[in-house]
């Protein structure tokens, strides 16, 4: 009743444990951008249908994914090569009544794990995603950590997507977000170049976590200090040091990427000058 789409690019030692959190499916898509690993072995191995297109960038990548590929169920579960689906989750997905539902998508929370196993339960920055949809009513917006658009109501399930953003090691980590501050950086200058608006009321009380984050996210650009404030938001709002020395120092990745933002958006702006 649920197809699977798990995007990849050289994801030869995440996809085994990916696939086999999602063997209750029977339509199983590996959305490949061209992967020189086993990646593609891998996924032909376990019985998945493949399809390849070159990355672009992710809202567009993802959007053409939908749009173009022929998925067996009308309902589709994304997930990512170094995510699970979890035994829970499991169960809601095999017992969600989606034939007779109003809902077009569903909100699934994530726990994301820290290099050394431990859950980040306080120190992750999102916890709900919108991962569960039918294609048809679903878009993705912005060119890095997409925001999930579906056109209709929105449920929850219960059980949880496990997440190892550490699974390649800190160094992959920091590379990775290096590339996605590029990516920031030049969705916040093209903010500048166009003034957009953002709701300071829809940043806090609009009941839309997606819509919510996204205003969100585009006032805190505009703050002086911006890694500071990340890094006292995250220890003291979301308190991160509940989680003791791992949420701490998990803080300190995500205002060093913060960071990374500030420097590479200055860049662009000093070569436009």
């Amino acid at each position: 009743m649920i197809s699977v789409l798990i995007l990849t690019k050289n994801e030869e030692q995440d996809l085994p444990g990916c696939l086999q959190s999602v063997t209750w499916s029977d339509d199983v898509h590996v959305f490949d951008s061209f992967s020189n690993d086993k990646t593609i072995e891998i996924a032909l191995a376990a019985g998945a249908k493949i399809t390849q297109r070159q990355f672009d960038n992710w809202s567009a990548h993802q959007n053409w994914g939908l749009k173009n590929i022929s998925f067996k169920h009308k309902w589709v579960l994304y997930i990512d090569a170094d995510e699970r689906v979890s035994p829970e989750l499991q169960q809601s997905l095999q017992s969600v009544n989606i034939i007779n539902t109003v809902n077009v998508a569903f909100e699934i929370q994530r726990r994301d794990f820290a290099w050394n196993g431990k859950w980040l339960k306080h120190a992750q920055m999102s916890p709900y995603y919108i991962r569960l949809f039918r294609p048809d009513k679903m878009r993705y917006e912005r060119l890095v950590n997409p925001v999930s658009m579906a056109d209709g109501s929105i449920g929850r399930l219960n059980g949880y997507i496990d997440h190892y953003p550490f699974s390649k090691g800190i160094k992959f980590w920091l590379a990775r977000h290096l590339n996605y501050a590029e990516m920031e950086a030049a969705i916040r200058m093209e903010q500048i170049g166009t003034a957009k608006q953002f709701s300071l009321k829809k940043a806090f009380f609009c009941t839309d976590f997606t819509e919510r984050r996204y205003h969100q996210k585009g006032i805190f650009y505009k703050l002086p200090c911006r890694p500071l404030v990340k890094w006292l938001y995250m220890i003291f709002y979301k308190m991160a040091f509940l989680d003791g020395i791992t949420g701490i120092t998990y803080a300190n990745l995500q205002s060093i990427y913060e960071y990374f933002i500030v420097l590479k958006t200055n860049e662009i702006a000093n070569k436009e000058r």
